[in-house]
This record gives C-alpha cells, sequence and structure tokens, in this order.
C-alpha cells in the first residue's frame, strides 16, 4: 500500500489486523529453507559480524528484537513482536515523497545447535505487500573459524505497483540488504 502522508499507528494497528489471517500472497511458503523457486528474482546478503561465542549471542539478541531493521528510511510495526511461527508485523518505508506499507508473517523460526550455531527465522508477503515472496534473516556461529555471519536470503516477484517501478523496487531491495547488515554490525558494537 501507498500514501502520499505516513499513515497514523491506529492506521497500522488496523492495517496489521485485517492481514492477520490472510494467507500468504505466494504458494512456496516455506521453502527459503532450502532454495528458491524458479521464477523468482534471489538476493543473498551475507557479512561478518565478529568472531566468538559472546558475539553469536549479541547477534541472535539482535535478531530477536528486531535490530536488522534499525535504518532512517524503515520503521518495523511493532519491534517488540515476539519472534515465532505466524507473528504478523508492517514494514513501513519511506520513499522520495510518498510512504509505503507492507504486510509479512514469520512462516518458520530456525533453531540449530550442534557442530554449527543457527538463529533467525523467515517471513512471508501477505495480500497487502508489493512484492511476492520470503525473506530469511539468520545469524550462525562456526566453530571451525570462530566466525559470526549475518545472512539476508530472499526471493521475490513483484506484484503490479512494483512491477511499474521493478528497477526502483530492486534499488530499495538492495539498499534494504546493505543497510539491515549494517544494522546489525552496529547492534554488535552497542
Amino acid at each position: 500500500m501507498f500514501f502520499p502522508a505516513k499513515p497514523t499507528s491506529q492506521f497500522i494497528r488496523d492495517f496489521l489486523s485485517t492481514q492477520k489471517n490472510q494467507p500468504f500472497s505466494y504458494a512456496h511458503v516455506g521453502v527459503s529453507r532450502e532454495q528458491a523457486p524458479r521464477g523468482y528474482d534471489v538476493d543473498r546478503h551475507r557479512v561478518q559480524l565478529g568472531a566468538g561465542v559472546d558475539i553469536f549471542k549479541k547477534a541472535r539478541r539482535a535478531i530477536q528484537q528486531w535490530k536488522m531493521f534499525s535504518m532512517p528510511w524503515l520503521t518495523l510495526c511493532w519491534p517488540d513482536t515476539p519472534i515465532e511461527a505466524n507473528a504478523t508485523v508492517a514494514v513501513l518505508a519511506s520513499h522520495a515523497g510518498f510512504w509505503s506499507l507492507n504486510a509479512c508473517r514469520i512462516v518458520y523460526v530456525i533453531e540449530e545447535h550442534g557442530a554449527r550455531e543457527k538463529y533467525g527465522f523467515a517471513y512471508g508477503t501477505l495480500p497487502a505487500h508489493a512484492e511476492r515472496g520470503e525473506e530469511r534473516f539468520t545469524v550462525e556461529f562456526r566453530p571451525e573459524d570462530d566466525s559470526v555471519w549475518y545472512d539476508v536470503y530472499a526471493f521475490s516477484r513483484p506484484r503490479l505497483m512494483a512491477r511499474l517501478a521493478y528497477p526502483y523496487a530492486r534499488l530499495l531491495q538492495r539498499r534494504f540488504a546493505k543497510d539491515s547488515m549494517n544494522a546489525m554490525k552496529e547492534a554488535i558494537r552497542q
């Protein structure tokens, strides 16, 4: 959804209420665990956050607090939403002279222990989203070299409005990934 002015908090709450029980807007729910389905744009961005178990714990906490959305042009509605399957959020973005509001629902949570520690989740788009697809956010501790990594993996297909502004939509996706990686690095530093 697109707006000429920033929507109010009450509007966003009402918007989320209408999206909460809607089906996902794409057929391949949950496949970001493996690989993207054919016919989607695929984006993968990965950055090393540091080394050691303490950094992994900070990174995990940052994911739980949605810190990867801490960027000046974007607001997560609402960052106190727990990281659990079926939790619904909205992403409010400020663009050049307008606002967009997009609804997503958490599809699954990742919590792996053993040879490698991994934590994160994936959310999928709902009908009131400019794109169709899934995005996964994970942090991983690799004991073999003590490294900690943040990974953003997404597959998407533009809906009508995003298709009309496809180059701009792709630019925003790349910008989000870059800013998300920087937000996670900043969360680790704090």
